[in-house]
């Protein structure tokens, strides 16, 4: 008896679901409002769409400053291109970002000597919170029959994250990063709330997959996170002995 009360109860509710199906419209399932903003794309692949910032577009360095002093950016423009200039040090943006969409490209240069960390290094730092090598760094460096450790080649979050692949060209070819950075969130009494993620595709390719950091870039010892708010994209010029390398197309949507 009472396996039949159970399977009546079943019955009957299998019932009124089937009929509540029969009464639900298409409609009830879509949403209408609000509308998402309308962006217009660029032209062109890799060209900044209608909302974007525009960090470097080839004639001056209006929007970035020298990290160790704030005063105006010293590295070398010419023919649309900047160059790493090593006398100044790193340069950063005069403005800061929380979460953003980053589209920069990259040029080693011909004739390159040397080997694994001393061959075109440099580093997009994506969050700077401080002087010099402040901040975390994905690594920028020769990625071509360039053999160095893995958490430090190009593509890599400097000593924390590997690449999954590498789809770098050879040298004086173009480069091109675009990353989405969503910065870590801390309490009011200064401890992490939310980890820092990064995701970024290299010449297309998907290297980082929304990769949790583990803190700051440290080139010895292990990452710890320290309070900080909005920060500067820093471009970093590395004291290796190489060539200097070149970027070009750098451009922020804010998100």
């Amino acid at each position: 008896m009472k396996y039949k009360i159970i399977l009546t109860a079943l019955m009957a509710g299998s019932l009124l679901m089937a009929k509540a199906q029969e009464k639900a419209k298409p409609e009830d399932t879509e949403v209408w409002d609000p509308s998402p903003k309308v962006v217009t794309p660029g032209e062109h692949l890799g060209e900044a769409p209608s909302d974007a910032i525009i960090l470097f577009d080839g004639k001056n360095l209006d929007e970035w400053v020298q990290n160790n002093d704030g005063s105006p950016a010293k590295w070398d423009v010419q023919d649309g291109i900047l160059t790493v200039n090593k006398n100044y040090g790193n340069i950063e943006t005069k403005r800061k970002f929380t979460n953003y969409q980053l589209h920069i490209e990259w040029r080693e240069p011909e004739g390159l000597e040397g080997s694994g960390q001393g061959r075109g290094n440099s580093g997009v730092f994506l969050a700077s919170i401080g002087k010099g090598d402040d901040g975390y760094e994905l690594q920028v460096l020769d990625p071509y029959n360039n053999k160095t450790y893995v958490n430090g080649m190009a593509g890599s979050i400097y000593k924390q994250a590997i690449p999954l692949a590498n789809p770098g060209r050879k040298n004086n070819e173009w480069q091109v990063y675009d990353i989405v950075w969503n910065a870590p969130v801390f309490n009011e009494d200064g401890s992490l709330k939310t980890p820092a993620y990064v995701t970024v595709f290299f010449n297309g390719v998907l290297v980082e997959n929304h990769f949790e950091l583990w803190g700051p870039t440290l080139y010895i010892g292990k990452p710890k996170y320290k309070a900080h708010g909005p920060s500067p994209i820093k471009l970093q010029a590395h004291g290796d002995k190489s060539k200097p390398l070149s970027f070009r197309n750098i451009w922020v949507r804010e998100l």
